[in-house]
């Protein structure tokens, strides 16, 4: 299997590219951080990489909410190489502000010239979150991310705007028949994801979707802060497992076919 090419795009404010870098690496594979005004220059080196992330943290300071600007260069600047790269099924991930970029943008649910379907809002709680979730792997999801994953995820939220709120019932129905939720929250003991297992009050307990083909997925909790055992909050009492590097090891396999 070769060793697929990552990008992973940095703007101003974002934090977890680092991160996000070395669980590339971990998964098997070539990650390169690139700031978004190279990537402006010149849209077209998107093509050179087979797998692209935007990663998590305060894009442009999320001056006019969370992902806006970002997801701006996403639409306009952007637009027709990312159209390019999803048509080539390649994938392509957002974590946390990268997800939020996603769906402001119309990229997720997708596709991006239709009216949007869903968005990203203020936490129930009405406040910053920042705490250890249980993810379950939807195993009807056709996400590239999430195929072949039987266990749950166990990582960190850190968001003040993660509350995903389809448009109304009729969205939600499309998204479930369309089979393009990937991830939900769910509670330690497996039952409901009651506040806080569900941190910011998602529609649903859906903590991450894809679009229809699967290739573009985008979730809020940060698996790149759980990839190494030792990284677990109940470590040093002999807990662990659910590693987050599942879903990189999973894009990275796919990417590597491409």
């Amino acid at each position: 299997m070769r060793q697929p090419k990552v990008l992973i795009l940095h703007a101003t404010g974002t934090n977890r590219d680092v991160e996000t870098a070395a669980a590339v690496e971990l998964a098997g594979g070539a990650p390169t951080i690139v700031h978004v005004n190279a990537l402006r220059e010149s849209p077209a080196r998107l093509h050179a990489y087979q797998m692209f992330i935007l990663p998590g943290g305060f894009s442009y300071g999320d001056a006019l909410g969370a992902g806006r600007l970002w997801a701006s260069d996403l639409r306009w600047l952007f637009q027709d190489e990312m159209a390019r790269f999803v048509e080539a099924g390649k994938p392509v991930l957002g974590v946390c502000n990268g997800f939020q970029a996603l769906v402001k943008s119309g990229w997720l649910p997708g596709p991006p010239d239709a009216e949007p379907k869903a968005t990203l809002t203020r936490n129930a709680s009405n406040q910053f979150e920042c705490r250890w979730v249980w993810l379950e792997p939807n195993p009807k999801s056709h996400c590239v991310f999430t195929k072949e994953l039987t266990e749950r995820i166990t990582c960190p939220v850190a968001h003040g705007e993660g509350r995903f709120v389809p448009r109304d019932d009729a969205a939600l129905e499309t998204l479930r028949a369309n089979r393009q939720i990937a991830l939900t929250y769910v509670a330690g003991d497996e039952g409901p994801a009651d506040y806080p297992a569900n941190p910011n009050g998602s529609v649903a307990d859906i903590a991450g979707i894809c679009n229809e083909r699967g290739n573009v997925m985008g979730l809020m909790p940060h698996p790149e802060d759980h990839v190494f055992p030792e990284q677990h909050p109940r470590y040093a009492r002999g807990e662990g497992g659910e590693l987050g590097l599942a879903l990189y090891v999973q894009g990275v396999k796919y990417a590597a076919q491409l």
